[in-house]
């Protein structure tokens, strides 16, 4: 997909948001935009979303099916939480297994209210998953998020970014405004500054010397979750509450973590919790545990 010399004036008389911009999108690579208020970013994603018209320029192979979360929801949103989902479903052509798999995701990321919650009585963080949510479950080919981890909490960001990770890997197309550190994280992304209507490359921040803690479940052998570990990775494995049942508890570098989520994530486990720690220093010395049924 590709952003051809687009360009966004607000009235006539006004400067422009946008001052030709050219954009590629490709498979694997998340995208990346930064900036102040007031830049563009916004703008810029709801042109690729195809939610606004550039007022030149074009965009060109646009998937038919766009995963979008705006920075904020309408304030007066009535549909309850299942609605909305059914709703959001039906608008992207999408069956009834993607509002169970959003269902899966949002209990996943800790979603602390109903399905029949309306959505203006949601807090910011369970509004933002459940926006996430319908956008990550609903076989997009383009996913634009804007702003997507903020009001998250603290489990529930690593978890996105692993999602994202995910998706990214398998061919959609991600196109993400972020002013956290997450978002530059991405594997492979590309980060670019929206600066005075144009874009510019920006370097990715320096790691930050932290571990990742994540308790995963499943059924079966647990060999399966353990062996995309990285080396020098801790695991402990403990019996679940069925007899082929268990719960496995990772420590990996955070710079991992969201590949470890990605593949757990893809084997089937379900993701109990995530949370980040600093780094003990100096690091103890790490060892690995066999994963036994």
């Amino acid at each position: 997909m590709r952003l051809e010399g687009v360009r966004k004036r607000y009235g006539r008389r006004s400067s422009e948001v946008l001052a030709g911009i050219d954009l590629d999108l490709e498979p694997g690579g998340p995208v990346v935009l930064r900036g102040g208020n007031g830049s563009g970013k916004s703008t810029l994603l709801r042109i690729a979303a195809g939610a606004a018209s550039a007022s030149a320029g074009r965009v060109v192979g646009r998937p038919r099916v766009v995963g979008y979360v705006p920075d904020r929801f309408p304030a007066q949103l009535r549909m309850p939480v299942g609605v909305y989902l059914r709703h959001l479903a039906a608008i992207h052509g999408a069956g009834p297994g993607a509002v169970r798999d959003a269902t899966e995701l949002l209990a996943e990321m800790s979603f602390s209210a109903g399905a029949g919650t309306p959505m203006l009585q949601l807090s910011k963080g369970n509004a933002q998953k459940v926006g996430l949510a319908q956008a990550l479950t609903c076989g997009a080919g383009l996913v634009v998020l804007d702003e997507p981890w903020s009001g998250l909490d603290a489990e529930s960001s690593p978890l996105l970014s692993a999602r994202l990770d995910a998706v990214a890997a398998a061919g959609t197309l991600v196109l993400v405004a972020d002013h956290t550190a997450h978002g530059p994280r991405l594997t492979g992304a590309t980060i670019l500054r929206v600066d005075g209507g144009t874009l510019r490359p920006e370097k990715a921040p320096p790691p930050v010397d932290e571990v990742t803690v994540i308790e995963l479940a499943g059924d079966g052998d647990p060999r399966s979750a353990v062996g995309s570990l990285p080396p020098g990775s801790e695991s402990r494995v403990v019996p679940g509450p069925g007899p082929a049942s268990w719960r496995l508890r990772l420590r990996v570098s955070s710079a991992e973590g969201d590949a470890v989520l990605a593949a757990a994530i893809a084997r089937g486990a379900t993701v109990l919790s995530v949370r980040r720690e600093p780094s003990v220093v100096p690091a103890p010395p790490r060892r690995r545990v066999e994963a036994r049924p």
